[in-house]
């Protein structure tokens, strides 16, 4: 693996998109995204889609210049047609909208239709919390998370995002798949040819594998739960949006190129200042934190708060850069070989 300089490849994944007419926001919110996921860790949803987006573009499935249109008959309440957007730029357009209706109205919540993946949900929740809100971001996905006592997949992975604003540190953030891991992470593993960890995945008659070449679906967390919890997101994104569900929609990787995959999401944001006073959530919430990872460890680990991992890995990518599979470097560099300039340790 060589690793990227996080800040000159979004300025470069930035102007590749717009060689192909893509619009100065998708290329910015796209760019963005990816680069700021893979500086947190969460590399199944940061910059190792560059090529997959960049060839969505050209072959029609996204729309390179859509045309946004908002439905609302509520004053806390919005739908978003985002016309095949790249969902990085969707989802940004409904969590702005959600923040300007929570500004006036105290929660403001957002369901959108006619979109795609929007990359790791801690984006859309992260921009609302550092913001002063608090930011909540769910979005379907094709069915892969195998039904509860089932054979086959029926919800997606279906991320919950919960994120919070805390006093001098970057906000607290949960996000998590309602599946144990994600699909991208299966893929990473077939390309480092990696054994799965026991029950992440099934093959095709439901059986538990470690294999991830054998993968067809994934296990929900906790079971039950877990894929109850896949199904609530289901129901906020789908259901509510009147759009497609998980088991309907066009798989992200093996559908045809050109084909409309009409995901959804939900968004939502909180004025704290509605409820209570934002400068005492803040300083209680950053208290909370504190407590927690002074908590005594099992172990020579520390317990740590929902997204204190991603900020370690941030702060060491930031320093040493983003490392990336050869194979996908070379993806990068046949599109762009400008790419070639971002690469830490040149081959």
């Amino acid at each position: 693996m060589t690793n990227f300089d996080g800040s000159l490849l979004k300025a470069e994944i930035y102007k590749t998109y717009k060689t192909i007419g893509v619009n100065d926001e998708s290329a910015k919110y796209a760019a963005e995204s990816m680069v700021q996921t893979s500086l947190r860790g969460v590399d199944s949803h940061g910059i190792n889609l560059f090529p997959h987006y960049f060839r969505s573009f050209e072959s029609g499935r996204l729309n390179k210049n859509p045309n946004f249109k908002f439905h609302q008959s509520k004053k806390s309440a919005a739908l978003l047609d985002a016309d095949h957007a790249l969902g990085h730029h969707s989802g940004i357009v409904a969590m702005e909208k959600c923040i300007e209706m929570a500004n006036t109205n105290g929660i403001g919540a957002c369901t959108v239709t006619n979109s795609s993946h929007y990359g790791a949900s801690s984006f859309f929740g992260l921009h609302a919390a550092k913001k002063g809100h608090i930011g909540m971001a769910f979005t379907n996905a094709d069915a892969l998370v195998k039904s509860f006592n089932g054979k086959e997949s029926f919800f997606g992975t279906n991320p919950i995002c919960f994120c919070a604003p805390l006093d001098g540190e970057e906000p607290l953030c949960l996000d998590m798949a309602t599946s144990l891991v994600s699909w991208n992470k299966i893929k990473n593993y077939r390309r480092s040819d990696d054994a799965l960890e026991p029950h992440w995945a099934y093959d095709t008659n439901g059986n538990p594998i470690t294999n991830p070449h054998d993968a067809a679906s994934l296990s929900p967390a906790g079971g039950y739960k877990g894929f109850g919890l896949g199904m609530m997101v289901e129901i906020l994104c789908a259901m509510l949006s009147g759009s497609v569900m998980a088991k309907d929609m066009m798989a992200m990787f093996t559908s045809p190129p050109e084909a409309k995959r009409q995901v959804s999401h939900f968004f939502m944001a909180f004025d704290i200042n509605a409820f209570s006073d934002k400068g005492l959530f803040s300083s209680n919430l950053t208290s909370m934190v504190r407590r927690l990872r002074e908590e005594s460890p099992i172990g020579e680990g520390s317990v740590m708060a929902p997204g204190d991992p991603e900020k370690k890995t941030f702060a060491s990518r930031m320093q040493d850069g983003i490392p990336c599979f050869d194979e996908i470097i070379k993806e990068y560099t046949d599109i762009n070989p400008a790419f070639r300039k971002c690469l830490v340790n040149k081959p």
